[in-house]
């Protein structure tokens, strides 16, 4: 119950929290105006990441009043590390949205969040290679170790925040399954109760949840890189205190012996997005960062499904990772698979017969491992959006008030500079 008025108390004051910034974004032109590259049709205020921010913040000061949290904030600096980190990660998005930063200012900014939290041992200290045992990590390597995964979880929360509500839902879910996942963990002895992960983690959920109400389709209010690269930051400093202090899961197998595996398959819909954005750029000798509108999202409107449901549609998909990472961590039997892969089943036959209208069939058809192929290589059949405003890079068959509402303001990997 603890943890449940931690996720109450992060998503109340998020809520309350996103209305004044609704408020006060368009009094200092902090909004988002259509044209150029952003295909939605009015101006939408912007910086919703602050209000998920004071969330989180008033969230974990009030956890400290919880006699139940009282290991986790006697004697560590963590805490203060994940509010620092997220306070430095913040004021970059910010500045980005508002001013539209380089990009290597923005990857500096990045880096310096993960050097907070460094600095205050929110990082890892070894972790379970498979058929290799355990890897001890000096301390001249966890700095490089603990930007990498910074980085790398700031940026693919920012390249899937592509449509109203899809960071923001991914995010929730994954957040709540490591949260389980780590309480778990806690229960068979494996992780201490002194352990920042779990209290984070619930916490990242509640704000989610909290800002979702605003940011669903058509949303009232953009999270921004102020928001995505906020979320990226706390889910790298969840898994990292769990995944990478874990070296041994009470002698079970999940995922190949590697407990830092678990990030990786609950959040593999923004991480597959991400690796298919960077080899697709790399293969068409563009920068990483350069901008387009061939991810994951785009295509399934390709495919004829709308805004709504292609952003169901990978709330679906991140649901099944998140079974699959956690059905065999409370069930060992092995019949206990045969539930997710009829959940998994039915998501796949969804997304490929049921895009909306018979009309629509012919482009589902090609099935979703067509749509990852084409994302991987970048098909020849989208083209980025024109100064004028307007894009092709959805059919015909989407209708035309899906597609002028698409939130595009985190279309960025490797910060872009556009």
């Amino acid at each position: 119950m603890d943890y449940v008025a931690i996720i109450a108390i992060a998503a109340v004051v998020t809520y309350l929290g996103t209305f004044l910034v609704r408020k006060l974004s368009p009094t200092f032109g902090f909004v988002v105006k259509p044209g150029g590259r952003m295909i939605h049709t009015r101006a939408t205020p912007t910086l919703g990441g602050v209000a998920m921010f004071g969330g989180f913040i008033v969230a974990i000061v009030v956890a400290q009043l919880f006699g139940v949290f009282s290991p986790v904030f006697s004697s560590s600096s963590e805490p203060i590390g994940v509010a620092l980190g997220g306070l430095v990660i913040v004021v970059v998005g910010a500045l980005d949205d508002i001013f539209d930063v380089s990009a290597p200012a923005k990857l500096a900014g990045q880096i310096l969040s993960s050097s907070v939290l460094w600095i205050f041992g929110v990082t890892m200290f070894w972790f379970k290679l498979p058929f290799a045992g355990v890897v001890v990590l000096s301390a001249s390597i966890t700095p490089l170790l603990t930007a990498l995964w910074v980085v790398a979880m700031e940026n693919a929360v920012n390249l899937i925040d592509g449509l109203d509500g899809l960071a923001a839902g991914i995010v929730a879910i994954a957040s709540l399954a490591f949260g389980i996942y780590s309480l778990k963990l806690q229960s068979l002895g494996q992780l201490p109760t002194t352990s920042l992960g779990p209290l984070v983690a619930f916490a990242t959920f509640g704000i989610c949840i909290g800002f979702l109400p605003h940011n669903i389709h058509q949303a009232k209010v953009f999270m921004g890189d102020t928001g995505a690269m906020f979320l990226g930051l706390l889910m790298a400093a969840s898994t990292s205190v769990v995944g990478g202090r874990t070296s041994n899961v009470a002698d079970q197998t999940f995922f190949f012996f590697a407990p830092l595996a678990i990030p990786f398959v609950i959040l593999g819909v923004p991480m597959v997005d991400m690796a298919f954005a960077v080899v697709r750029r790399t293969a068409r000798r563009t920068s990483v960062s350069s901008p387009d509108k061939e991810h994951l999202h785009h295509r399934l409107m390709q495919m004829g499904h709308g805004h709504a449901r292609s952003v169901v549609i990978l709330w679906a998909w991140t649901s099944v990772l998140a079974l699959v990472a956690l059905t065999p961590t409370f069930i060992s039997e092995t019949k206990a698979i045969v539930p997710v892969v009829i959940v998994l089943v039915a998501v796949i036959l969804w997304a490929m017969f049921h895009p909306g209208s018979n009309g629509r069939r012919k482009h589902a058809r090609v099935g979703l491992f067509g749509t990852f192929l084409r994302s991987v290589r970048g098909g020849a059949d989208t083209k980025e959006v024109s100064n004028s405003g307007e894009s092709d890079a959805v059919p015909d068959t989407v209708p035309k008030n899906e597609v002028d509402n698409m939130e595009t303001s985190g279309e960025t990997v490797f910060p872009s500079n556009s």
